[in-house]
Formats: structure tokens, sequence, C-alpha cells
């Protein structure tokens, strides 16, 4: 994952109110949760749930789906390596402003490469970016299959279909694993909350 680099007569300008102050006001530290996992492990599902128990506490989140932002900021993007690289890009991107924001940022993105994945990280930073590995045998995954995209993707109807024709590399160190297999999502967001409340993004005051 390359970043473009801006124009020479494009200057950064700084704001009046910074992150710490928007931090301050919210009551809460911003993040980056990235769920990360094959097409029907649960990831969109997880984000959802997570973000749901945090707007309760009064954090202010959002939760970027993989689908969704391909209906908008990369539509014009298909799923070739390097497209999934430049769709991962976009995403980093735009995740390191909701930070500055002061947000909770949730995003489910199959993200099938540890490399993009290591990219964003380090375009996040350690102390923001909370990598989830939500984790499902792929058989599972395909008996769960609303889409009907892995049914397709056997029939060779689907290109390059993460799981089935494209590789993908799980984390090798994430800050958690959950096991949707054997897990509900009760348990898997109260681990989470728990993680969260450890890595000081959620403060006493929100409780």
């Amino acid at each position: 994952m390359t970043a473009n680099k801006a124009p020479n007569n494009v200057v950064w300008h700084h704001a009046a109110v910074n992150r710490p102050d928007r931090e301050r006001q919210n009551g809460h530290r911003a993040a980056v949760v990235w769920f990360t996992g094959l097409s029907g492990a649960g990831k969109s599902t997880l984000a959802h749930a997570l973000e749901e128990e945090l707007f309760r506490l009064g954090c202010r989140t959002f939760v970027f789906d993989g689908d969704n932002v391909r209906h908008g900021l990369c539509a014009d993007l298909g799923f070739s390596e390097q497209d999934r690289h430049e769709n991962i890009r976009r995403i980093a991107e735009m995740s390191k402003l909701f930070v500055e924001a002061g947000v909770i940022a949730l995003n489910a993105f199959i993200s099938p490469l540890r490399a993009d994945r290591q990219a964003v990280r380090r375009l996040i930073g350690d102390a923001d970016f909370i990598e989830i590995y939500v984790k499902c045998p792929l058989a599972v995954c395909e008996s769960r299959d609303v889409k009907g995209m892995y049914k397709k993707a056997r029939a060779g109807l689907i290109k390059e279909f993460t799981g089935i024709s494209s590789p993908y590399e799980e984390p090798e160190h994430p800050e958690m694993v959950v096991d949707t297999s054997c897990e509900t999502v009760e348990t898997s967001v109260a681990d989470i909350l728990s993680l969260l409340r450890s890595r000081g993004v959620i403060m006493p005051q929100c409780e």
C-alpha cells in the first residue's frame, strides 16, 4: 500500500480545535478498531453490535463496512490485488481523519493481505490501532453464505474471491482473536469492550 504524495503547492492547515480538545468533549479516546476475517466470519455483525454498546455508553462512533464503502468512496475499484491495496489505503486515510475527529472508528473489512493491515497500523499508530481477528473456519463461513457469494465463487462466477481463489493471510499479532464459530456475539462484544477499557479508549466516566 503506497500513499499518494500531495502536490508541492498543497500545505497542511492546522486547525484551532485539535484532537485532544475533541476527546475531552467526547469523554473518551479516539481509536480504530479493525475487524478482519473471511467473508461470513461475522465482522459486520460484531462491529454493529459493538457500536450499539458504545453508543449506549455515550461514545461517538461510526462503522465503516466493506460493502458500504465500495458503494461510494471505493466504487471505482475492483478486486485485483492493486485495487485491494488502494481500497485499504483509502480506508486507512479516512480512518485517520476520524481519529483526529475524536471518533471511535469501527472498520469491518476482509483486508486479506497482512502487508496492507500492517500499513494501516503504521499510518494510524500502534496506540490507536486495534486489530481484531474474527476467526471462523471456512466451512462455517460458507454455511452462513447469506449473500450466495461462496457458491458463486465455487462455481467460478466470481474471480479472486478471498478464501476460495484468493488468499487470506491471518494476522500474526492481533490485539484480540474472537472465534465466532464457538463464541456468542454478546461474549465477543464484552471481551472487546474489556480490551477498549484496558487500552484507555473507554474512560471510567463513560460507564
